[in-house]
């Protein structure tokens, strides 16, 4: 059974209801309030009557019933034992200061949700299964509107959902006295209901209707997790599943289910509105993000890879590879899972999991920290919290790749290195880029000449004399015609149904035919088999004697906070979302990488460096004549400058 859900199966496509579907729609579509940013040359966007059964996906359905599916608690239970004894290793104190925990408070997550609703009706619901899944699987996410959620509903993606999510293809194991295979009644439960998934991701997670607290542990000494809200004993549950990489597959794998993947032309077909998807495999849909089947088909899936600087592993020794998502954003400590450890019958581990889950984004942590105001400290958004959270996301990014310069003639080649376990950049594309800063110097360090030029002030990006690293997605001519947008570019998340451009660097281990199958191929772009980095040459300007590389990452662009902005035309959270990333600096760029080179040979005797000896250089020699232990003009070595010194500066002036 394993091997289903790690395989691309391909289905045929269902092209008579493709047609019903544009029929129908092409009938249905309903104009919006008011035209968005990009609309139609003046005319009113048109809203996909889209329905919760279009969005629906197999796994754990929503069941508001308390009696047969336990509710999904606050986290902020779970802080009494686990928190409050570190910044790195306590599960709570990592995990409040996450994206993760603050999922369903993201800024623009509000604003991309609200213009997700606008563009489909009931969108959002299909975002909320992921972003605040207490709500989805609690019946609430059906209204697909965020201002109905409670505050419990917004602890985000929290201990209980997470330690309740069950494998799809069982291998849990109960403590004494407990089922010996308590995955099994649940799965078939599912196989009964027609609802067990097919593929991993799009939020078809598994959860176990019983509130127990599922981990990777099978030694734990005794539960202290007393009483659900029934009153009946919170049991424990030995799972293997929550150190697999799947676990993490289940949200970090997102196509449309609305649209129907034409394998020739690589566009998403409408499917009949009101009805599921037709096979609910995600790679038969257009693919939005695919960071989980990106490190399914790399070397770290299949081995791991060993760094042997440590990078990503935290306390895993050196020489141990690096296989799963969890080695990377969960990566082990030394110490305990509870506060309990220091003493018995606890005790310190050496692989407790931090539950940092630090990735790619750089600011809207603060932005949520700031939005809270005096709910700050409630939410955990504590100012140390914050600072040791945003330090760890910064050392992810820096850890994801390396830079290496070298000269070719009068060429500067920049090669950028992925080191990470999926394509660099990844996950949620809309506003998130790399680039090539490049800054020519001259011998008084002058700036000669700047590729990749960025203004902190407009948060301008000059891209057209550099290398930039995104993915572009776009809305088809047929498609344009029905929601009354224009063809090409866009940033509408619900409609975007083919992939216009993607030069993102692939990990190690990738191939073009795996990538093609699960819909993360380059586009605009050409990657060899098994090439896990990219060479960018640049012209060497007159006059410059070095060269200083940077690699500059980016959250989110302007031209994204302004779309979230603009097009924004129900309520105020585009606005916000932008004044918040205005207040934080734009999302100034991260620095992950960045080198220098000189472009002119070192020359013997050319003690001012500007790439000739003159008499400039006697001047210099001059005043360091007589004993001089490690000054410049010694060019023998032998701790004094003099007619030795001058004879080899003379050489080199007349050649």
């Amino acid at each position: 059974m394993m091997q289903r859900f790690f395989e691309v199966n391909r289905k045929p496509r269902l092209m008579a209801s493709i047609l019903l579907g544009l029929i129908a729609v092409t009938a249905l579509v309903v104009p919006l309030a008011t035209a968005a940013k990009g609309g139609g040359k003046g005319d009113q966007q048109q809203t996909l009557p889209t329905s919760l059964e279009d969005y629906m996906a197999p796994g754990t359905q929503p069941n508001p019933d308390s009696t047969e599916f336990r509710r999904i608690v606050s986290s902020a239970n779970c802080m009494f034992c686990h928190a409050d004894y570190g910044l790195e290793t306590p599960p709570y104190d990592t995990w409040v200061v996450s994206l993760m925990a603050q999922s369903a408070r993201d800024p623009v997550f509000h604003a991309a949700f609200t213009i997700a609703n606008q563009d489909a009706d009931k969108a959002g619901a299909f975002c909320i299964r992921c972003h605040i899944p207490a709500a989805h699987y609690g019946g609430q996410g059906d209204s697909s509107e965020i201002p109905d959620f409670d505050v419990e509903l917004m602890d985000g993606i929290n201990c209980h959902f997470c330690h309740r999510v069950t494998s799809p293809t069982g291998g849990a194991m109960g403590y004494e006295g407990d089922l010996a295979d308590p995955d099994a009644p649940i799965l078939a439960d599912l196989v009964a209901a027609g609802h067990l998934p097919v593929s991993i991701g799009n939020g078809q997670n598994i959860v176990d209707p019983d509130d127990v607290r599922r981990g990777p542990y099978d030694d734990v000494p005794a539960n202290y997790h007393g009483y659900d809200e029934s009153g009946e004993q919170v049991r424990i549950i030995t799972s293997p599943f929550h150190r697999d990489s799947a676990f993490c597959g289940g949200c970090h794998d997102v196509s449309n289910p609305v649209f129907v993947l034409d394998e020739k032309t690589g566009e998403g077909q409408l499917s009949v509105m009101g009805t599921e998807h037709p096979t609910h495999d995600i790679y038969d849909m257009v693919a939005e993000q695919r960071t989980y089947s990106e490190w399914l088909n790399s070397d770290f899936a299949n081995g791991g890879v060993v760094f042997e600087d440590g990078r990503f592993g935290g306390a895993l020794p050196d020489d141990s590879a690096i296989s799963s998502c969890q080695n990377c954003h969960m990566p082990p400590q030394v110490g305990g899972a509870c506060s309990f450890y220091e003493g018995p019958p606890f005790f310190e581990r050496p692989d407790v999991g931090a539950h940092s889950f630090a990735g790619g984004n750089t600011w809207v942590l603060d932005a949520i920290q700031e939005a809270a105001g005096m709910d700050a400290d409630y939410y955990g958004l504590t100012d140390e919290r914050v600072e040791a959270a945003n330090a760890r996301t910064e050392q992810m990014l820096r850890d994801a790749s390396d830079m290496q310069l070298t000269l070719n003639g009068e060429n500067l080649n920049v090669r950028i290195i992925n080191q990470g376990g999926h394509k660099l950049p990844t996950g949620y594309s809309e506003g998130r880029r790399m680039w090539l800063n490049l800054r020519f110097l001259d011998a008084d360090g002058n700036l000669v000449a700047e590729n990749g030029a960025y203004d902190l002030d407009t948060a301008e990006l000059h891209e057209a004399d550099t290398k930039v690293y995104e993915k572009t997605m776009g809305i088809s001519t047929d498609l344009a015609k029905v929601v009354n947008l224009p063809a090409g570019e866009s940033t509408h998340l619900a409609l975007n149904n083919e992939v216009l451009f993607d030069n993102r660097i692939p990990a190690r281990g990738f191939t073009n035919a795996a990538y093609a199958a699960f819909g993360g191929a380059p586009k605009g772009a050409v990657y060899e088999d098994g090439q896990y980095w990219d060479d960018t040459s640049f012209g060497i300007p007159e006059g410059a004697v070095e060269a200083v590389a940077t690699l500059y990452f980016q959250t989110s662009s302007r031209e994204y906070m302004e779309f979230l902005r603009d097009a924004n035309v129900t309520d105020d959270r585009g606005q916000i979302a932008y004044d918040l990333w205005v207040s934080h600096g734009k999302s100034a760029p991260l620095a992950m990488d960045m080198m220098s080179i000189a472009l002119v040979a070192d020359l013997p005797g050319d003690l001012n460096g500007d790439g000739i000896v003159s008499g400039a250089d006697v001047g210099l020699l001059l005043v360091q004549w007589g004993p001089c232990k490690g000054c410049s003009a010694d060019f023998n070595g032998d701790n004094i400058v003099d007619g030795a010194d001058f004879g080899i500066l003379l050489t080199y002036w007349f050649g």
